[in-house]
């Protein structure tokens, strides 16, 4: 079986999708109707730094990612799962017939600003280290307004919070073949510093229309099946929930998925490559 995967905010570049506006003139045109500004020209340029700016990275990662999956339809690529990396998976939605594009990207629109309200942290990623070893030593040095934000593979975490205690928590987390780099985001995104953003994204998440689809979709919530019927909470929780990225390959590789595709560069790739055909324990 095959499954395509979207990444998330992260992957935003100057210059990313230039070679697909052109091919896609009503989708980009009813983009810029609804953003209020030329995607293109944010992608091309980049004035003022925008794709540093949630609330303008989410949406171009959005769109872009929708285009290169219209590109794949049109040349008549078919996947049994779809799957998606935090913003992702709201690609993977509308990949699966579940949401119309336009809403799907409407509904990042605004996600993106509850998110980008939320500026009292930041985040960092942890290289050489799993989720288990990770939460043990913020626990053990008492930082309890650090998390683990995202569960990307079995040595590959990233953690969020307050940005002093963050501070600190790099120097606890580095030693011996453990990297600890700085991630470009304005927030402590995926923790529970953001549920007032999950609240509020609620709100905004009942005004619209989930189908039943026509593809699976793992949700990186809850590692399991997205179930349309619960398509609010598990939206809203995505905000101040970790990405449970590790759970949803492993899900889908236990549905008998064999092979993975992924648009637009090989981020994700790199993580399912790092996860291990078979869970494993893992020692403090």
């Amino acid at each position: 079986m095959h499954c395509l995967v979207f990444p998330g905010q992260g992957v935003q570049h100057k210059g990313m999708g230039e070679d697909l506006f052109e091919r896609y003139p009503r989708e980009t045109a009813a983009a810029d109707e609804l953003l209020g500004y030329s995607v293109a020209r944010l992608c091309r340029d980049d004035p003022d730094d925008r794709l540093a700016d949630t609330r303008y990275a989410q949406p171009a990662v959005f769109l872009v990612n929708a285009l290169s999956w219209l590109d794949l339809e049109r040349g008549g690529r078919r996947y049994d799962y779809v799957a998606g990396h935090s913003l992702g998976e709201f690609n993977a939605l509308v990949a699966a017939g579940v949401l119309d594009l336009m809403d799907g990207l409407a509904l990042v629109r605004r996600r993106a600003e509850l998110m980008a309200g939320v500026t009292r942290g930041a985040m960092v990623a942890v290289v050489g280290l799993g989720s288990a070893r990770v939460e043990a030593t913020l626990h053990g040095a008492g930082l309890n307004l650090v998390h683990v934000a995202n569960r990307n593979s079995d040595t590959q975490v990233t953690v969020a919070g307050d940005r002093s205690q963050l501070a600190l928590a790099v120097r606890v987390l580095r030693g011996p073949g453990v990297r600890v780099l700085p991630v470009a985001v304005s927030g402590p995104f995926h923790t529970p510093l953001m549920a007032s953003a999950g609240r509020a994204f609620a709100k905004v998440l009942r005004e619209y229309e989930f189908r039943a689809g026509h593809t699976p979709v793992m949700s990186s919530v809850t590692g399991t099946r997205f179930i349309t019927d619960q398509a609010v909470e598990l939206l809203s929780r995505q905000i101040h929930r970790p990405v449970e990225w590790v759970r949803a390959v492993t899900a889908l590789r236990a549905e008998g998925v064999a092979h993975f595709d992924e648009v637009g560069g090989k981020t994700l790739t790199a993580f399912i490559t790092r996860i291990a055909a078979q869970p494993t324990e893992e020692r403090l």
